[in-house]
């Protein structure tokens, strides 16, 4: 199917901007959002499964950077798997990672709603989801430019939470000191068992470094850009979550005396900051979400965008405002996330999880064709077996063990959605007897 020259995005980001959008994504807060649950999973030893899921998902990292500088266009896993295994392969792998990207926004939604209502138990809840779809939607709507200062502003004020965390946590250790000795959150004797199932959970907290290749048309020098502010965000991330962990587990020593695994952050908040704290805490834990809702929208808008001007979804998804911004595609996102009105945050996330280690996996094997097979047989000179082999073998290897740690309920609704989109592609190939389409590269002033 032929395609058009496609319309340019607007290039005007920087590597800060990115990590800062990569760090708005992860939202550097949502350590505390499963703190409780892996906390009892691991026997207090959260830290040591941060380093594992850290560890996991910087070989993942390396790959998103290497397919990012061979091929600098939005579209993320879709368009490096479409570009390496093929029109159907990248239309399957694009399908499957909108699971990640179409749900993640709704995720934020839902979140930013439970808590708000902590604050105005008055609202109703589904009143508050929709006004946090429509606030993030007309931040978009403007434009990149003011929507990653606005991602820098919301990253700059939870990281004033985690620093805030972190010093009345070391001064509740000062006056009165634990009977646990500092590094027993990191001890690795014992049952590994629920640290590695703990890990497996935890590696969704890295949502966001994979993202920030969804910004390449955006990007001043993508080439350059994109895969040191991916590696970047890893790396950020997970020292904040590696510290904020720490600090909590040194606090908190017994985690059978939660009143509740999933308000554990807020309880450890209030035994170091009492309610004022807790208070403050709940307030910038919505900022977060927004910040994450906004970059997460942003990003699942860009998907569609490349997938609209493929003729992949249908073309009206490849328009542009004046702003030069995918209006459609995020108003189209926005009436998705309404469905958070009905559905449970479980299935969500169940959701999310999916998609995002299909992604992961299928990018780590389209390092090694990319580079090591590539069309014509010819590699290029900068190939390297270790490097281009090796490292996203091993990417590959833990994300697949990652993925078959799902529940069997969540795996199936995802393999439902696949099936989904082999129909939709049947379609668009007259049951295969076309070749799927294939974005056009005509663009020759993509900035090193």
């Amino acid at each position: 199917m032929a395609t058009a020259t496609p319309t340019k995005l607007n290039r005007a980001l920087s590597v800060r901007q990115l990590v800062f959008f990569g760090l708005a994504y992860l939202a550097p807060i949502t350590v505390f959002t499963t703190y409780g649950l892996v906390s009892t999973m691991s026997d207090n030893r959260l830290p040591l499964a941060y380093i594992i899921a850290t560890v996991a998902m910087l070989f993942t990292a390396l790959s998103y950077g290497k397919m990012a500088r061979a091929i600098p266009v939005a579209g993320s896993a879709y368009t490096y798997v479409q570009q390496t295994f093929g029109g159907s392969a990248g239309f399957l792998a694009g399908w499957t990672l909108m699971l990640d990207y179409l749900f993640l926004p709704m995720v934020n939604f839902m979140l930013i709603g439970v808590f708000a209502n902590l604050l105005f138990p008055d609202v109703p809840l589904q009143v508050l989801i929709v006004i946090a779809i429509a606030i993030t939607l007309s931040l978009n709507l403007v434009g990149i430019t003011m929507a990653a200062r606005a991602n820098m502003i919301i990253v700059l004020i939870s990281l004033g939470i985690v620093v805030a965390f972190v010093v009345a946590g070391a001064m509740n250790l000062a006056s009165e000191p634990t009977t646990s000795a500092a590094f027993d959150p990191f001890n690795p004797a014992g049952d590994l068992a629920g640290v590695y199932s703990g890990a497996a959970v935890l590696t969704l907290s890295f949502l966001g470094f994979d993202a920030v290749s969804t910004m390449s048309e955006e990007s001043n020098k993508p080439r350059r850009d994109i895969p040191r502010a991916i590696l970047l965000t890893a790396l950020i991330g997970g020292a904040i979550f590696i510290v904020v962990s720490w600090v909590g587990a040194l606090v908190w020593t017994d985690v059978a005396a939660f009143v509740s695994i999933d308000t554990a952050g807020a309880e450890i908040m209030t035994k170091i900051g009492g309610e004022t704290l807790a208070f403050v805490f709940t307030c910038v834990y919505i900022i977060g979400a927004f910040g994450s809702g906004i970059a997460s929208q942003i990003s699942v808008t860009r998907l569609i965008y490349a997938m609209g001007r493929d003729r992949v979804l249908p073309s009206v998804f490849g328009n542009l405002s004046k702003a030069r911004t995918p209006y459609i595609a995020a108003i189209a996102v926005s009436v998705v996330s309404l469905a958070g009105l009905f559905l449970s945050l479980a299935d969500v996330f169940n959701m999310v999880s999916f998609g995002a280690l299909f992604a992961f996996s299928i990018v780590n094997l389209a390092v090694i064709k990319h580079y090591l097979f590539p069309k014509g047989g010819k590699r290029s000179a900068e190939a390297n077996v270790f490097s281009h082999g090796v490292l996203p073998l091993l990417g590959f290897t833990v994300t697949i063990w990652l993925w078959t740690s799902l529940a069997p309920g969540a795996f199936m609704l995802g393999l439902y959605w696949m099936a989904a989109g082999i129909v939709i592609l049947a379609f668009l190939t007259k049951f295969f007897t076309k070749p799927a389409p294939v974005m056009d590269f005509s663009e020759k002033d993509i900035p090193a």
